[in-house]
C-alpha cells in the first residue's frame, strides 16, 4: 500500500472485494481512475478534497490494483453495480461520481444505470459512451486517435506488451502533452501495478467489451440504459492537447446533458489531467462541488 494522507481499507460489494483509499469527512466524492492506472492517479486530489470538506474516496476498479480480479464482469453494467455497492458499503446513500478515462466512461453511464445513487458526475478526458461509439464509425480522426483500442482487441498480444515490454510507458507518453509527465516515480509505480498477476488481462477486457458488445444484446441493453438525457449536474474537464479523446467528441457529449453543465478546457494538457494539471483539476472540482 502506498502511504500518504489517506487511509486504506477493503470493502465488499457485488460479490467481490474492492480496495479504496479515503480521506476527509463530508459529502461522498467517489473517484474512479482510468487506464493504465489505479487509485493512485488521484493522489493529488484526495487530500485537497478532504481539506475542502468532502469525504474523498478513490477506489481500484475491478481487475485493478488491490481489488479482486475475477475472470468476468468487465462491462459497465457490472462496474456500475460495483460502484453502487461500494457507495452502500461506505454507509452512504448517494455520491458525486468523478471519473477519468474509463472511469469517465463509467461516470457518464451512472445516471442511466444507477440514478438513485448518483448525485452528480464529473467526467475527465472522456466523452459519453454512445458518442464515442458513434465517433469510432463516423469520425476518421477519432478512429485514428483510438487505434490503440482496436489493437487491444487482439488476444494475448497487448497483455504481453504490458507485462514484458513497456507499453505502459509508451501510452503515458503518447497520450500526454505535459513536459515532465510521466516522471520516473510515476512510470515505476504504473509499470509495477500493471504487472500484478491478472491485471493486464483484466484491463484489456474492458476495451474488448466496449467494442465487441456493440452488436450483441448486452451492448444494446447498455445503449438503451444510457440513452436518456442526463439531468444531474455535470462537470466536464478536457485537456486541449488530448490526442486520445478529441475535443469534438467531448463537445458532442454535452448535448446529452439536460441538467446544469460546466465545461472547462485546460490549455497545454493532454489526456492524464489529474496528474498533468493537478492544481487546475482540483480547483475546478472544489469550485463545482461547492455549488452543488
Amino acid at each position: 500500500m502506498i502511504r500518504g494522507p489517506w487511509t486504506h481499507r477493503f470493502v465488499a460489494a457485488n460479490g467481490a472485494r474492492f480496495h479504496v483509499a479515503e480521506a476527509g469527512e463530508g459529502p461522498l466524492v467517489l473517484l474512479l481512475h482510468g487506464f493504465p492506472q489505479f487509485w493512485w492517479s488521484w493522489r493529488h486530489q484526495l487530500p485537497a478534497l478532504a481539506d475542502a470538506g468532502f469525504r474523498a474516496v478513490a477506489m481500484d476498479l475491478r481487475g485493478y490494483g488491490s481489488s479482486d480480479k475475477p475472470p468476468r464482469g468487465y462491462d459497465p453494467m457490472t462496474s456500475a453495480t460495483d460502484v453502487s455497492g461500494v457507495i452502500k458499503a461506505l454507509g452512504e446513500s448517494e455520491a458525486v461520481i468523478v471519473g477519468h478515462d474509463w472511469g469517465g466512461w463509467l461516470a457518464w453511464s451512472m445516471p442511466g444505470l444507477v440514478p438513485e445513487l448518483t448525485r452528480a458526475v464529473a467526467t475527465v478526458s472522456m466523452g459519453h459512451p454512445l458518442v464515442m461509439r458513434k465517433a469510432l464509425t463516423r469520425d476518421p480522426r477519432q478512429r485514428r486517435a483510438w487505434r490503440r483500442v482496436l489493437e487491444f482487441q487482439i488476444p494475448m498480444r497487448p497483455e504481453r506488451r504490458l507485462t514484458r515490454e513497456d507499453l505502459v510507458g509508451d501510452l503515458l507518453r503518447e497520450w500526454s502533452s505535459t513536459s515532465g509527465f510521466p516522471d520516473d516515480e510515476g512510470l515505476d509505480v504504473y509499470r509495477r501495478a500493471i504487472r500484478v498477476p491478472f491485471v493486464a488481462h483484466s484491463t484489456m477486457e474492458y476495451f474488448r467489451w466496449a467494442v465487441r458488445s456493440v452488436p450483441r444484446q448486452d451492448g444494446r441493453r447498455f445503449a438503451t440504459a444510457v440513452d436518456e438525457p442526463i439531468g444531474v449536474p455535470v462537470l466536464s474537464l478536457h485537456g486541449e492537447e488530448d490526442p486520445y479523446v478529441l475535443l469534438p467528441s467531448v463537445l458532442a457529449s454535452h448535448r446529452r446533458v439536460s441538467g446544469p453543465l460546466r465545461f472547462e478546457s485546460v490549455p497545454g494538457a493532454g489526456h492524464f489531467l489529474p496528474e498533468e494539471a493537478p492544481e487546475r483539476v482540483t480547483q475546478a472540482l472544489i469550485s463545482w462541488l461547492r455549488e452543488l
